[in-house]
């Protein structure tokens, strides 16, 4: 098969040169510059994605798994202290957890979002890991937001904080906010194939509360607020300028390539009605950005090889749920969770596809489910 046929999961260099003129001229303004980190470009994206989602304040990192691990640092989980999570995540979610010292403590999710389960969380926390809580990281998957006014309330009648991870969720809404603005602090990564990706590592962090935007500050250059004197002990996480030019160009064409991928979704689910696939949900009062469009099947693998073959390349996140991988290894039972890890299947999508391109993929999946 001809590589110039395949259809990519995701196609980063599609969204590059869909902006190349703009992305190229904001390069060669950073070249020019002669301030290559955390200048005027950090600044600038910093202050505009924070007012895009209708947030405080954004800091930038370098990458996503740093925005979780200094958030969480941030919020003051540290060693000893437990942190809420789910195990049908991208390893990243857990490996900042234990990266500050914590212990992962595993939830199950909604068996039809295949998000966090909020009375799943409220029984969690009841037992006796539960009780030693510091916070709770739900995971905004797929393009989807969790049930974040169920989960803050159940946070905030424990006093423990939430960490949003926001890694697959730029633009999701959820009862008429966007993901991130819920909990008392967000982590947002921009790696390339993201809805807003850019050509390299990024992330972010994102909080209405002062303190924690100063200490996520401090935590992302050695401590400094003062150049070479370190008052806390910090690392270095710091976002170059040439990635947050890149960013404010991807930024402004977010959500118009946001409504395209909901359309392309549309033509998915109307596409793949009857074909023996359990289709995406989408829960009242939450609004999809669709980086993923997962279908679920027994039948996963075959499914996946078959359309492999017909230069469909389809991803799966994630095959194996955390608590079972050898790192992270916990011996305890998530049916749905584990389930989900053996059923999904992400059908490509993102911007770089044409609706043509849609219609092959709906033709060559029905061939087979």
């Amino acid at each position: 098969m001809n590589d110039s046929r395949r259809i990519l999961p995701a196609d980063p260099r599609a969204t590059y040169l869909a902006a190349k003129s703009e992305i190229d001229a904001a390069i060669q303004r950073v070249l020019a510059s002669g301030t290559y980190i955390l200048g005027p470009e950090v600044a600038a994206f910093e202050q505009e994605f924070a007012a895009w989602l209708g947030a405080s304040g954004t800091v930038t990192v370098a990458n996503g798994t740093d925005a979780i691990e200094i958030a969480l640092r941030a919020v003051g989980v540290g060693p000893g202290d437990v942190v809420a999570t789910v195990a049908n995540t991208v390893t990243a979610t857990v490996a900042a957890i234990v990266a500050v010292g914590a212990e992962p403590l595993f939830v199950e999710i909604e068996p039809d979002t295949m998000l966090m389960a909020a009375p799943a969380l409220a029984q969690a926390l009841n037992t006796p890991l539960g009780r030693r809580v510091k916070a709770v990281v739900p995971v905004h998957l797929y393009g989807l937001a969790c049930d974040m006014p169920a989960i803050v309330e159940i946070a905030r009648a424990h006093g423990i904080a939430v960490v949003e991870d926001c890694a697959q969720s730029h633009g999701s809404i959820v009862a008429g906010r966007m993901a991130g603005t819920w909990g008392d602090v967000a982590a947002f990564s921009f790696y390339p194939t993201k809805n807003l990706g850019a050509l390299g590592d990024a992330g972010a962090i994102v909080s209405g509360r002062k303190d924690v935007l100063e200490n996520a500050r401090l935590l992302r250059q050695y401590g400094w607020r003062h150049r070479y004197v370190s008052e806390v002990h910090g690392r270095n996480s710091r976002l170059d300028e040439l990635q947050a030019a890149i960013l404010r160009v991807r930024l402004g064409r977010l959500t118009a390539e946001n409504t395209y991928r909901g359309a392309l979704a549309e033509r998915y689910l109307a596409g793949l009605q009857g074909a023996g696939l359990q289709l995406p949900v989408v829960a009242p009062g939450r609004t999809h950005t669709w980086h993923q469009f997962v279908v679920r099947t027994p039948a996963r693998d075959r499914l996946k090889a078959q359309l492999e073959q017909q230069g469909i390349i389809a991803g799966v996140l994630y095959p194996v749920p955390i608590h079972q991988q050898p790192a992270y290894r916990q011996d305890l039972s998530l049916p749905q969770t584990e389930r989900a890890c053996r059923e999904v299947l992400s059908l490509p999508l993102h911007a770089g596809l044409t609706p043509e391109d849609v219609d092959r993929v709906i033709q060559a999946t029905r061939g087979m489910a």
